[in-house]
């Protein structure tokens, strides 16, 4: 079953920052990679389902002119929130994909190490509603962790194998590592550009 709201709650109750991400160099060096993974320059309205205590949401503000970000945790969304104050272009709401639907559409997702915490039921929704809200060209971007976490529904490379099924989607970038797999995808139609077409290179 899809690991529930009470089960983050239980974690922020036990510590402010339960996976480490505000600490250590993992994180910041992964948060470096999915900016840099990130093929244009500057996004219109992102969406980040899932945004923790909001470190990597500082950063997806300023390639953004819009930011909408979502915890299920109300500590994380306290803390996000408190940590965006000053922008007004950054909104953090309590949410989950699935059960919720965010307002509007995106030329950017960002799902960060939220996939696999979801049942097959659930991620097959959450997928189905990512294509729903992602705008024609616009990307997809999922990161997870690959190593074992038996209290996890699935494991991060079944997150992503799955993805790589769904044909509502064309994957433009792949960065695997022993520890996470980072993978972008392009909403389609109209056909997947990389980066070079993306910015008029032949």
């Amino acid at each position: 079953m899809s690991l529930s709201g009470a089960y983050f709650d239980d974690l922020y109750a036990a510590d402010a920052d339960p996976w480490g991400i505000e600490r250590g160099w993992y994180e910041e060096r992964k948060r470096a990679v999915v900016l840099a993974a990130l093929p244009r320059a500057h996004y219109a309205r992102a969406f980040e389902p899932g945004c923790a205590g909001g470190a990597l949401s500082v950063e997806l503000a300023g390639r953004c002119d819009e930011l909408v970000c979502w915890d299920p945790a109300a500590q994380a969304v306290a803390t996000a929130q408190e940590r965006l104050a000053d922008r007004p272009d950054v909104r953090v709401e309590q949410g989950a994909l699935p059960g919720r639907t965010p307002d509007g559409t995106f030329d950017l997702v960002v799902a960060s190490e939220v996939v696999y915490y979801l049942d097959a039921d659930d991620r097959e929704a959450f997928w189905r509603s990512v294509e729903a809200c992602l705008r024609p060209g616009g990307h997809l971007l999922a990161v997870h962790w690959l190593r074992e976490a038996p209290e996890y529904p699935v494991e991060g490379a079944g997150v992503h194998d799955g993805l790589a099924e769904r044909p509502a989607f064309a994957r433009t970038v792949r960065h695997e590592e022993a520890d996470f797999r980072l993978e972008v995808y392009a909403r389609v139609p109209p056909p997947a550009r990389s980066v070079a077409e993306e910015t008029g290179l032949r």
